[in-house]
């Protein structure tokens, strides 16, 4: 990866994360800034639940609009279309829930403006700075140190329902690739194979590092890439291109060379529940440091979740290990 294409991505970033930062009014910035270090930036959650930020229905329309810039900016068109449509299945949802309650109460306020901003120290400076975006079902986590983006996970997206089945959007699947392709897969294996793949017989509630400030998962399981054929092993890249090619490119590209380096025949793909389509189902993908989990069991397997972790890195904590280690410590 060339340092000028590293470079445009934190050039965007700190243009953005400065637009937004002096929108603020200066209570606005009391909700919405953190120090770096603050422990703050280490939480995160994928649940409807009251955050700490700014929420995009407390900012005026110029705010909402450079708030979302700098979400966009850690992500490509596609996974920023993504990211809106998540957002904006809570308009789908709420009428769900509230049909499904029957006159009675329902536990979470579905409102597409409670998505909640934080910025972790000043975007452009030489010291590192961060910005998240939150909600229910996506979680977004950068850090920045000087010409880098040193940090891009934990890397949330989930979608409820996984499917739409009546209204207007009836047939819309915001996260289907993820889905469809580890079905794909699941099918090009044969019985000796299945047996490796399968963990469990079923699927776990939630994803297993649910939300770890750091990763913790037992020594791979499953079946190995290098057990796979070329057509499986095409498949299975394909999976793994899907949650990669989240961010801009040119970081993509470095994640791609991290995990070449590493050896993909060393990277395990393992499955939990029915192979059967419409059944709740669970998949991880794990090799050293590079974690994806996509589970796909509550409300009837039409909720899902998907995440995508750095074991050593989640909040750049390796990199900042070594940042301090190397100029702060005598």
């Amino acid at each position: 990866m060339a340092t000028s294409q590293a470079n445009s991505v934190v050039e965007r970033m700190n243009q953005a994360g400065l637009e937004f930062l002096n929108s603020l009014s200066e209570d606005q910035k009391s909700k919405a800034c953190f120090h770096y270090m603050d422990g703050e930036r280490l939480f995160w959650y994928y649940p409807p639940i009251n955050r700490h930020g700014i929420s995009l229905r407390d900012m005026d329309e110029n705010q909402r609009k450079l708030a979302l810039r700098l979400m966009s900016t850690g992500l490509t068109e596609t996974s920023y279309k993504q990211a809106l449509q998540i957002i904006d299945l809570e308009t789908v949802l709420g009428p769900i829930e509230k049909e499904n309650a029957k006159g009675g109460p329902t536990w979470f306020d579905r409102n597409p403006e409670l998505y909640y901003f934080r910025i972790f120290g000043e975007p452009g400076q030489k010291d590192p700075w961060g910005w998240s975006a939150e909600g229910h079902h996506v979680s977004l986590h950068y850090s920045i140190l000087g010409d880098q983006v040193i940090s891009m996970t934990p890397f949330f997206f989930g979608a409820n329902p996984a499917e739409v089945r009546q209204g207007p959007k009836n047939g819309l699947r915001i996260l289907s690739d993820r889905e469809d392709i580890a079905y794909d897969l699941m099918n090009h294996f044969d019985e000796g194979q299945l047996k490796k793949a399968i963990i469990y017989d079923k699927a776990p509630w939630d994803i297993l590092t649910y939300n770890s400030s750091k990763a913790s998962l037992p020594a791979e399981e499953g079946l190995a890439i290098s057990k796979m054929n070329s057509t499986q092993k095409n498949i299975i890249e394909s999976l793994i291109a899907e949650y990669i090619n989240q961010v801009p490119e040119q970081l993509a590209e470095r994640k791609f060379k991290e995990l070449r380096e590493f050896g993909l025949d060393n990277v395990y793909f393992a499955w939990a529940g029915p192979t059967e389509l419409g059944e709740e189902h669970y998949y991880r993908i794990h090799g050293g440091n590079f974690v994806v989990e996509f589970d796909n069991r509550q409300n009837g397997a039409n909720h899902i979740h998907s995440v995508w972790r750095d074991v050593d890195n989640d909040f750049a904590e390796d990199v900042m290990r070594k940042h301090l280690l190397e100029y702060h410590v005598l």
